[in-house]
């Protein structure tokens, strides 16, 4: 039987957070730093995508992300802090929310209101409740293969919010023409933005070749 791992810094923020854009609820997590009831120190905030998979091997779908344990870890031997929001995934409406364009086959375009959920609702709710950093520069917005893809363009649509974007094997097939299309077509970005790409080879078709030729058309 699977038990709960996450740390004891880990809460739900809520059960059932309100997303007025998709008309839907969602669980939010939020990972508070070792130190935070502690201090009056502002941190820097990180949110994250399937949040399901991020803190808690009972939520997860395979294994956790053990982020919890790696930054109490990082606390203990840097002094580092950051707060983590984790927001859940919608099931079956994964690739929907996701995807800022639409795939014939599996689905997607809701990934437009997905973002304007996490620069508009979501980041004021936690700037206005929690000790946050709330400039760019002091913002990401990281996810994994789907997660890493709306990351990529909530970021590039939302520059002044988001400073920070960690992309990992970014799921560039499932509408990689209207991808590269938009991303061409963007105005230039916040200069402060940083990115940080990840994935292999063996990820399948094209991955690190569409990470490369991003990473031109940004540069």
């Amino acid at each position: 039987k699977k038990k709960s791992t996450a740390s004891k810094n880990v809460h739900i923020l809520n059960e059932k957070f309100e997303i007025p854009q998709l008309n839907t609820e969602r669980r939010i997590w939020i990972y508070l730093p070792e130190d935070y009831s502690t201090s009056k120190k502002k941190y820097p905030v990180v949110y994250m995508h399937d949040g399901q998979n991020l803190f808690d091997e009972l939520t997860g779908y395979a294994g956790e992300w053990k982020i919890d344990e790696t930054l109490d870890s990082l606390f203990q031997t840097t002094k580092k802090s950051f707060i983590v929001v984790g927001i859940d995934h919608g099931n079956e409406e994964r690739l929907n929310d996701y995807g800022p364009w639409n795939n014939p086959k599996y689905g997607g375009g809701k990934g437009d209101l997905y973002a304007d959920f996490l620069a508009l609702t979501l980041k004021p709710y936690i700037d206005k409740n929690y000790r946050t950093l709330t400039s760019s520069e002091k913002t990401a917005l990281m996810g994994s293969s789907m997660g890493g893809l709306i990351s990529l363009y909530t970021g590039t649509k939302y520059p002044t919010q988001f400073g920070k974007l960690g992309v990992f094997s970014p799921s560039t097939w499932f509408t990689r023409t209207e991808l590269f299309q938009y991303l061409d077509q963007i105005s230039p970005l916040n200069q402060k933005t940083s990115f940080y790409f990840y994935g292999g080879h063996l990820e399948g078709d094209r991955l690190v070749e569409d990470m490369q030729d991003i990473a031109k058309i940004l540069e």
